[in-house]
């Protein structure tokens, strides 16, 4: 017989061989087709929603490390069962019914039930390719060469899903790879690991350690966990420090307390970030209890401890009045942290690197407001804004010929 081999390039796709071949004595034909170029750096998974018989002559490159499902029949074409081939969608299904049908002879005369319900699917997947009901395609190949046409290229198809996604180690074994062709992300890297430096106790002058941690606030952005730990004489502290630059405005967080629930709530105070509870007539300035990430409730807890812990409030230096007053703002304090009471939580932060969750994410949140502002001069001048320059520190333009 004779084999011909084509080097062609489908559009908004890449490049491929096309091998077909013919034998002249018994007219047996095949074609298979092979990617040109490389495994590609992610793998690459389409899903496509059928909904009409012009979807079924969609063009369909399938490499044969790629597997068809069909999730309506849970129905799979598992990888390396079938060589690459160019087809349509409409050709995918006929190649499975092919292969189904070809060993029904010999199951009718060993088992007539399993043939009989091999006969009932193949009935279900001619009736996909009518399209009386819509169905879902997918096509998942770890090596990325495999391809759906899109015949609204270059804009988007709202029907058609393209997902990129790195390999897992089973894939690459799969594919030949010692390991992913993509070199690891420094950043990702950073988020699934904690890193340890050696420091000195601030309270001990001892070595101790420092775990820091990057972590993704959902809806938010990213800060820095560091928490220090002494071995030699107990000592423990916790910071958190904002993973991004200072926010063009300021942020003033209102959340009204109207249950216990909203004790769980995440939060992120920033260091430069005051707290106010008017109901109370407190207010927390800025850098007390320093940066933390926490629930509302221990934020809560702490401010109480604070209070509590200072010797010249509620100590022996502390005057009869003084104390009277202040052990009433505890019983008060405590009467929201149980849920006894309800009052408004304001987090005001001129850098805008405070967070307060919202559990209804992503929609509004009906006791949560959120309000940016410009920040005065005064405000800038605490942060070191006014006398930062950022002027002239820019990379030259490239001269264009």
């Amino acid at each position: 017989g004779v084999t011909r081999l084509l080097l062609t390039r489908i559009p908004f796709f890449k490049e491929i061989i096309v091998s077909s071949f013919c034998c002249d004595s018994c007219s047996w034909s095949n074609t298979e087709i092979q990617s040109a170029g490389r495994i590609q750096e992610q793998g690459v998974r389409y899903s496509l929603a059928v909904t009409s018989r012009q979807d079924m002559n969609r063009e369909v490159v399938k490499t044969d490390c790629a597997s068809a499902r069909i999730p309506e029949l849970d129905f799979e074409i598992p990888a390396f069962s079938q060589k690459g081939v160019l087809t349509t969608i409409e050709g995918i299904i006929d190649r499975a019914v092919a292969g189904l049908e070809q060993d029904q002879p010999a199951r009718r005369a060993t088992d007539k039930e399993v043939a009989r319900k091999i006969d009932e699917f193949i009935g279900k997947l001619r009736q996909l390719k009518e399209v009386k009901s819509p169905f879902t395609f997918i096509l998942d190949d770890p090596s990325g060469n495999s391809f759906v046409e899109n015949p609204q290229a270059p804009q988007r198809d709202e029907a058609l899903v393209v997902t990129h996604y790195r390999r897992s180690p089973q894939q690459c074994a799969l594919l030949g790879l010692e390991r992913d062709v993509e070199p690891p992300d420094a950043a990702e890297d950073l988020r699934d690991e904690v890193l340890q430096f050696n420091t000195n106790c601030p309270e001990c002058n001892a070595p101790a350690g420092t775990n820091m941690k990057l972590v993704q606030i959902p809806h938010f952005k990213e800060v820095i966990i560091m928490a220090t730990n002494c071995d030699s004489c107990g000592h423990r502290t916790n910071e958190v420090k904002s993973g991004g630059a200072i926010e063009p405005q300021g942020t003033r967080i209102t959340l009204r307390i109207t249950d216990p629930s909203d004790m769980t709530r995440d939060i992120l105070k920033s260091e430069t970030c005051s707290v106010e509870i008017p109901e109370l007539e407190f207010e927390l300035g800025m850098g007390a209890l320093g940066g933390k990430f926490t629930t509302l409730e221990g934020l809560l807890k702490d401010i109480r401890d604070l209070v509590e812990k200072n010797p010249f409030t509620l100590g022996d230096s502390s005057t009869p009045s003084r104390t009277g007053k202040l052990q009433e703002f505890v019983g008060k304090l405590q009467d929201i942290i149980e849920g006894k009471a309800q009052a408004h939580f304001v987090m005001d932060d001129p850098a805008g690197n405070s967070y307060l969750q919202n559990v209804y994410a992503p929609e509004e949140d009906p006791e949560l407001s959120v309000q940016r502002y410009e920040r005065t001069f005064e405000q800038n001048e605490e942060l070191g804004l006014n006398d930062m320059r950022t002027e002239g520190y820019e990379p030259p333009a490239a001269s264009g010929r």
